[in-house]
């Protein structure tokens, strides 16, 4: 039965576009396209239709799932590291930043932005792929959905060695790159609007009463992190060089 109702799904409902859409990305055509749909459906779309459910219970569920995955898998693939370098890898992935960029690469941008109004900001896409984690579980239990998440997602987006040696905590490299050379620094919220009911911040890292860089979120230390993430590449901090002028 599975197999035909993906036949329809996939040629015949009225939500055969988005069966289509999904199918490269996800690598099948689900039986539960329905619960797929809300996985990209943005509470932002409330306001068209207030009724209709949004994607933010499967993005709770798909967060918890995510990371349940990950911390598996984690202790699985490095059975000789201790707690602390499996806590600070888990972070890593599943952070807001490395969600939002996975998604992207998955292209979950171009479904999104037809179940969203307004902006479509990158955290959006992060929650968006938190949720499709849920739709998958909710699919097929927790075995297939670990066993999919590893191979398609982790095995396929993110490369381990290179997160091992990454120090992603942006604004503490800043911090201690300005102390060692003798200079201020000062992250400024320059803006906190509100977008889709949520509280948005532009954040800016000022040294030496000098503007660096800017950066936009919904959540104030990410805005924080990645405005420190540009300071660095601004500075070329990593490479130990200093922009002209900041001597």
């Amino acid at each position: 039965m599975d197999f035909i109702r993906r036949i329809y799904n996939l040629y015949y409902s009225s939500d055969r576009e988005l069966a289509q859409q999904l199918k490269p990305i996800l690598g099948f055509t689900p039986v539960n396209l329905s619960i797929f749909k809300t996985a990209f459906y943005h509470k932002s779309m409330s306001n068209e239709t207030p009724n209709k459910p949004t994607n933010e219970r499967l993005e709770y569920l798909g967060d918890a799932i995510l990371s349940t995955i990950v911390a598996e898998y984690l202790f699985m693939k490095y059975p000789n590291r201790d707690e602390g370098f499996l806590t600070k890898m888990r972070s890593k992935i599943v952070k807001r930043q490395s969600l939002n960029e996975i998604a992207d690469n998955m292209g979950l941008d171009v479904i999104l932005s037809e179940y969203s109004m307004g902006k479509l900001s990158s955290a959006m896409l992060g929650n968006a792929l938190e949720a499709l984690i849920g739709a998958i579980y909710i699919e097929f239990g927790y075995t297939k959905t670990r066993d999919y998440v590893i191979k398609t997602i982790l095995k396929r987006y993110l490369d381990f060695e290179e997160l091992e040696q990454k120090d992603d905590n942006h604004k503490s490299i800043l911090l201690e790159w300005c102390q060692k050379h003798g200079k201020e620094v000062q992250f400024t919220t320059l803006e906190k609007i509100k977008v889709d009911k949520r509280d948005f911040f532009k954040v800016a890292v000022v040294i030496g009463g000098e503007e660096i860089s800017t950066a936009e979120d919904f959540n104030k230390k990410s805005a924080e992190q990645l405005a420190a993430d540009k300071a660095i590449t601004s500075l070329n901090i990593i490479h130990g060089n200093v922009k002209p002028g900041m001597n």
